[in-house]
């Protein structure tokens, strides 16, 4: 049965979705103006602009626009180095294309579980690790952190784990764009970063990514292997594999305007953050993923549950707000328990085996507000009222 809209029993209520994409009329102007411009084929000065401008707004050096990001990922990897006989370390919480990515490269991916009170990588686990597969003659050609729901992994002991391991870190930010860690934008973090613009993202260019670093070198190697691996030549000549992972210039029109409102959306999700932490601050057994972290970007509110202290589990909270055409969705399936992954190696502590079985994502779009704001909480408070 679903909830009404105004009162009106004659009117259904809209659906409301985990994270749509939040686009109006700046967006509308700006891509027009590149269609008329005549730029519509995957290159053009949208695209260009849009590369110094995301660039720009990480604090790094150069930008390079393509179709996903787990194209940017999948390009990253190959610029460290990651191939066949090499390992990859990824976080076991994530989504799928973080290790899907390492395969493309033909390299091994090895899962790290998460910290319980963020879902971030736990740092405590890679000594060891990197120990373990010194002593069996695997290279470690990558760790890949991931930024959960925008919160940052924490750098400020990675960094000097890997450093000392003589591993680089690719900082897999697809959900992290704004966000920062003590003061410094997520992204900037590792050898390269990665962004998405996917349509669920903080913000989209409807499909799209982006790689980020300081270094020019990486980057030119990476656009190269982008466009085919085309040679500079005047015929079609290509001497290694490439791919066609470019950005469309339309594309990038579009994200230059969702770029310029990127602040307001951020202060939309972290208010509807804040609401919900306030919701469900006296509940026991409830918390928020992440809590606290006033550096993240709140691109997903996650809620963990602990059923026997609240009498209630977090899949019977999505189950009554489905009821209501109201969107949530699991915490992420840990990789090592996925069938097209596992068997692999895996550190694991339960951590992110838990956090599946007791969390749930929450609506958390910027376009949330308002009378569709109210609704999901007063049925998430009756919800909890009821199970008091």
């Amino acid at each position: 049965m679903s909830d009404q809209c105004c009162g009106d029993p004659t009117v259904p209520a809209r659906r409301i979705h985990l994270s749509p994409p939040d686009v109006g009329p700046a967006e509308e102007a700006l891509v027009v103006a590149a269609m008329r411009s005549g730029w519509v084929a995957p290159a053009g000065p949208d695209l260009d602009a849009f590369e110094r401008e995301v660039a720009s707004r990480v604090g790094c050096g150069h930008g390079l626009g393509v179709s996903s990001g787990t194209a940017a990922l999948h390009l990253a990897l190959l610029t460290v180095g990651a191939g066949p006989g090499t390992v990859v370390v990824v976080p076991t919480l994530t989504f799928v294309a973080t290790a899907n990515a390492v395969t493309y490269t033909g390299a091994e991916p090895v899962f790290v579980d998460c910290e319980p009170t963020t879902g971030n990588l736990d740092v405590d686990l890679l000594p060891d690790l990197f120990d373990n597969l010194r002593r069996r003659g695997r290279r470690v050609a990558a760790v890949v952190a991931v930024d959960i729901n925008g919160a940052c992994a924490d750098y400020h002991r990675l960094l000097p784990v890997c450093a000392a391991a003589g591993v680089p870190v690719v900082e897999d930010s697809a959900q992290a764009l704004g966000s920062t860690y003590e003061g410094r934008p997520a992204g900037s973090f590792g050898r390269l970063g990665v962004f998405s613009f996917n349509g669920n993202k903080i913000m989209t260019t409807s499909s799209g990514g982006m790689l980020v670093s300081d270094d020019p070198t990486l980057v030119s190697r990476a656009r190269r292997l982008s466009t085919q691996a085309r040679e500079p030549v005047a015929h079609y000549e290509h001497r290694e594999v490439g791919y066609n992972y470019r950005l469309s210039n339309v594309l990038a029109a579009l994200g230059r305007a969702q770029l310029r409102r990127l602040d307001g959306m951020i202060e939309r999700r972290r208010a509807l953050r804040e609401r919900y932490a306030k919701l469900f601050a006296s509940v026991p057994g409830a918390r928020i993923l992440g809590d606290g972290d006033a550096g993240s970007n709140c691109w997903l509110t996650s809620l963990v549950v602990d059923p026997a202290t609240a009498g209630w589990r977090a899949d019977d909270l999505g189950e009554h707000l489905a009821a209501h055409d109201i969107e949530t969705r699991p915490i992420y399936k840990p990789m090592h328990r996925q069938p097209t992954h596992r068997g692999r190696q895996a550190v694991v502590t339960g951590a992110a085996d838990r956090l599946f079985a007791t969390g749930l994502s929450l609506p958390s779009g910027s376009t949330l507000v308002g009378a569709d704001a109210d609704r999901v909480f007063r049925i998430t408070a009756g919800f909890l009222e009821r199970h008091r």
